[in-house]
């Protein structure tokens, strides 16, 4: 039975405090049997595992470059303690989120690169596959990725060049999309989706960030003074229809249906993040044509 992954899912953030269980419930009824859970600083490290364990999904530890400028300098060292502790345990899959962000002011670059590169080392120590903040920041993520080649991952909410996603893709990554790709004025992320081969793709919500076009037009109508709705994991179905639409746009002869985005998307995940696998329902493997 085909089903969706949500690769990347802040299910630990304060906007799902009232009702997690419930909309992870809401998730898994429309057919999104796994998500991963990645972290974002020390202090959250333990409730991603211990959300990861409750529902059967997975989870990432990490240093995510907006908490770069209150993290300390060992905190690496506890990252690396942590991961030591969890070597064992299946559902920790990669490292991160971490990356580079150039966008939001006021961020320390140089900070943010070290603590990236540190992470990189990291990822190398352990053997394990990396989740990428890519913001503004291509180029330079993928010139540390070569001085610190990985075993690959994800970048998630990919918004780079075409040429910049090859050398990513190259690298072992496949990219992240998620609800910005279903804006109409959204035209490179939409072109990105019709020309990158579907191996290259896997789908995520960001959630609760990054909401799709119909959760803001309805904030907008409910509270003109709220900017967007809270996206979740349930989305994720709706947001591949968009995908599936783009598709069948560029490449008519593709015959793309619901199924088929599923099972690729699917085995692109498993086949990035190779403890991923073991943990879907029956046990996905292999990579998807195209």
């Amino acid at each position: 039975m085909p089903f969706w992954i949500d690769t990347h899912c802040h299910w630990d953030a304060p906007e799902f405090d009232a009702d997690r269980d419930a909309l992870r419930a809401a998730a898994q009824a429309v057919g999104v049997a796994h998500c991963v859970i990645p972290a974002v600083e020390r202090s959250n490290w333990a409730t991603v595992r211990e959300l990861a364990h409750r529902w059967g999904d997975s989870y990432a530890l990490g240093i995510h470059p907006l908490y770069t400028g209150r993290a300390a300098e060992d905190d690496i060292d506890a990252l690396a303690d942590r991961l030591e502790a969890c070597r064992d345990d299946p559902r920790l899959v990669a490292i991160g989120e971490i990356g580079l962000d150039f966008f939001v002011p006021g961020l320390d670059a140089e900070r943010q690169t070290w603590f990236y590169e540190q992470q990189l080392q990291l990822a190398r120590r352990f053997d394990l596959p990396v989740i990428l903040h890519v913001r503004r920041s291509s180029d330079q993520l993928l010139r540390a990725l070569r001085r610190w080649p990985v075993q690959g991952g994800i970048a998630h909410a990919f918004n780079g060049s075409l040429q910049q996603a090859q050398q990513f893709i190259e690298r072992g990554f496949a990219l992240g999309f998620g609800g910005a790709l279903t804006y109409e004025r959204a035209l490179h992320l939409r072109r990105l989706v019709q020309q990158l081969p579907m191996q290259a793709i896997v789908v995520e919500t960001d959630a609760p960030d990054i909401p799709p076009h119909w959760l803001y037009t309805l904030a907008e109508q409910r509270d003109a003074g709220q900017a967007q709705g809270r996206n979740q994991p349930a989305e994720i179905p709706r947001i591949a229809d968009v995908m599936v639409a783009l598709r069948a746009e560029a490449h008519p002869d593709e015959a793309l249906a619901a199924a088929d985005w599923q099972l690729a998307t699917s085995a692109n995940a498993a086949r990035v993040l190779p403890r991923l696998g073991p943990l879907l329902p029956g046990a996905v493997k292999g990579s998807a044509h195209g």
